[in-house]
C-alpha cells in the first residue's frame, strides 16, 4: 500500500534531479506549486519534456509553417505584446492588417478592391464561422423583406469539407447539406451539388484545396451550374471559396484559374496565412467583395479605452504579431518570391508523385497539380496498408497520415504528404529511401490480425 501511495505521489509530480541543485525536491503537475523556481529552472523543465514532441519539418501531415526566416522570427518576438484589437493604442499595427487586406483583395481579383471589406482571424475555422454567419444574415434579411419564413436554413457542401463547417452548422443551428463523395470522384460535383439547393439555402462552399486529398474543386463550373440556377429561380445564392490552402497557391502557380472574385456569385474568399501564406500558426484572413456583402448589423461598434472601433470577429483580445509576420511576408517576397517557393514546392511534390508511383504498391490520387500534396492508397492484394506503412514511417521521425474518406468512402484508406516550402528535394529523396526499407520489410512479414487503427506488425531497422 505504501508503495501503490509513493507511485501515484511520482505520477502527479515533476522528478528533475540530475545535476541543479535548485530541483531537488518534486514539483506538483496539476496544481500550483507553493514556491517559486528559477527562469532558467522552469525552462529547462519544460524544454526536456517538449523533447517527447514529433519534429515539425518531418510531420508531413500539418499544412501548418513549419519554418520562417530569423527576421520574421524577430519581428514576432518584438511584437508579441500587440493587441490587435486596440487599433487607437497600435493604430500602426491596425493600418498593416488593412494593407494585408487590400494585397489580398488585389490578389483575389477584387472589381474594386478599396470597396472589398475583411479582417484577420486566428485561421481558417474562424475565417469561415464569420463568412458563415454573413450568408445567413443575408438570407435571413431577404427572406423577411419578401414575407416568407427563414427558420431552416442549409448550407450546401461536399462531405470533404474542413471540420470547421460542421462546426459553423451546428454552432449557429444551420442544416448541412452534403454531397457524398464516390470513387474516382473525391470532390464536389457541380451540377449534383445544384440539386441540393432550394430557397432555404445560405451559400455553396467550393473549396480551393482539399485536406483529403490536395485537389481543387472545380469553383469555375461550380459557378456555372450557380449561375444557371440562380437566373432561372431568382434565389440569389452566394458561393464561399474556402480557399484556406489555395488562396495563397493559385494567385502565384495557376494564374490562369478562374476561382476567385473574377466570379460573379463569390462573395466571400478565407485563406489561412499561416499554410501557405508562409507564417507561423495562427492567423488567418476573411475578404467580402462588397461592403454590402457583410451586413452591417454584424458589426460592432465598440468605444474601447477611449475611442470607438468597429470589430467583427469571434476573439477580442489577440495578438498583432502574426499580422506584422503577414505583411514582412508579403514585403519580403512580392508577387516573384511567392511563386519562386511555391512553384518549387510543387515540384518536389510531383516529382514525389511520379516516384512513390515507381516503387509499385500504391496508386496516386493526387499528384501536386493542384496543392503541392501527395495523397495515394495501397493497391489490391498487396500484404499491408497505408496505416502500416505510417505506423513504419515513424520508427525514421517520418509522420506520414493514414486516414479513410468521408461517408460513402469510408472503406478507402489513403496517405497524404504536404509539401511545404522547408521540404526539398534532398529530404523528399530520404523519404523515398526509408519508404522503399519499410516497403520491403512489411511485404515479408505476414501480418497478424491487422487493424486500421492499429497496425499489428512489427519493424526492424
Amino acid at each position: 500500500m505504501e508503495n501503490m501511495t509513493k507511485k501515484r505521489a511520482q505520477s502527479e509530480s515533476i522528478e528533475p534531479i540530475y545535476s541543479r541543485r535548485s530541483l531537488e525536491e518534486p514539483i506538483p503537475k496539476y496544481e500550483l506549486s507553493e514556491n517559486e523556481m528559477l527562469p532558467s529552472s522552469a525552462y529547462n523543465l519544460i524544454k526536456d519534456e517538449l523533447m517527447l514532441d514529433g519534429m515539425s519539418r518531418l510531420n508531413l501531415a500539418t499544412f501548418v509553417t513549419t519554418w520562417m526566416e530569423p527576421e520574421a522570427i524577430k519581428l514576432i518576438q518584438e511584437t508579441l505584446d500587440k493587441n490587435i484589437i486596440d487599433k487607437d493604442e497600435y493604430p500602426q499595427t491596425a493600418e498593416i492588417e488593412q494593407r494585408c487586406l487590400l494585397m489580398l483583395a488585389k490578389l483575389w481579383n477584387a472589381p474594386k478592391s478599396d470597396q472589398t471589406i475583411g479582417c484577420s482571424t486566428t485561421g481558417s475555422s474562424e475565417a469561415a464561422m464569420l463568412a458563415g454567419m454573413a450568408m445567413k444574415w443575408r438570407w435571413r434579411a431577404r427572406r423577411k423583406k419578401e414575407k416568407k419564413g427563414y427558420s431552416k436554413p442549409n448550407l450546401v457542401m461536399g462531405i470533404n469539407v474542413q471540420i470547421c463547417w460542421e462546426k459553423f452548422c451546428r454552432y449557429w443551428d444551420v442544416e448541412m447539406k452534403l454531397l457524398p463523395l464516390e470513387k474516382g470522384r473525391y470532390s464536389l460535383c457541380p451540377k449534383k451539388a445544384m440539386k441540393l439547393c432550394d430557397e432555404n439555402t445560405i451559400g455553396i462552399i467550393g473549396i480551393l484545396g482539399s485536406t483529403f486529398t490536395g485537389e481543387y474543386e472545380k469553383i469555375e463550373e461550380i459557378h456555372t451550374e450557380l449561375d444557371k440556377l440562380n437566373k432561372k429561380t431568382g434565389w440569389n445564392i452566394p458561393l464561399h471559396v474556402d480557399a484556406a490552402s489555395g488562396g495563397f497557391v493559385a494567385p502565384f502557380i495557376q494564374k490562369k484559374l478562374k476561382w476567385d472574385f473574377r466570379l460573379k456569385w463569390v462573395s466571400s474568399i478565407n485563406a489561412s496565412g499561416h499554410k501557405y501564406g508562409l507564417v507561423y500558426p495562427g492567423v488567418g484572413w476573411v475578404l467580402w467583395k462588397t461592403k454590402n456583402d457583410l451586413p452591417a448589423d454584424l458589426v460592432f461598434n465598440v468605444n474601447y479605452l477611449g475611442g470607438q472601433m468597429p470589430t467583427f470577429a469571434l476573439n477580442f483580445s489577440r495578438g498583432g504579431s502574426h499580422v506584422i509576420a503577414q505583411y514582412y511576408n508579403f514585403l519580403r517576397l512580392g508577387i516573384k518570391g511567392y511563386t519562386r517557393i511555391h512553384d518549387a514546392s510543387s515540384q518536389v511534390a510531383i516529382y514525389l508523385a511520379k516516384e512513390i508511383e515507381k516503387l509499385g504498391p500504391f496508386t496516386i490520387l493526387h499528384g501536386g497539380t493542384d496543392l503541392p500534396i501527395v495523397s495515394w492508397c495501397v493497391k489490391k492484394g498487396k500484404s499491408f496498408d497505408v496505416f502500416a506503412l505510417s505506423e513504419q514511417l515513424r520508427h525514421f521521425g517520418w509522420q506520414v497520415p493514414a486516414y479513410t474518406l468521408p461517408e460513402n468512402l469510408t472503406s478507402m484508406s489513403i496517405c497524404r504528404i504536404v509539401v511545404r516550402e522547408a521540404f526539398s528535394l534532398d529530404m523528399a529523396n530520404l523519404l523515398l529511401q526509408h519508404m522503399e526499407t519499410v516497403i520491403e520489410n512489411l511485404e515479408n512479414i505476414k501480418l497478424k490480425n491487422p487493424s486500421k487503427k492499429k497496425n499489428s506488425s512489427t519493424f526492424h531497422h
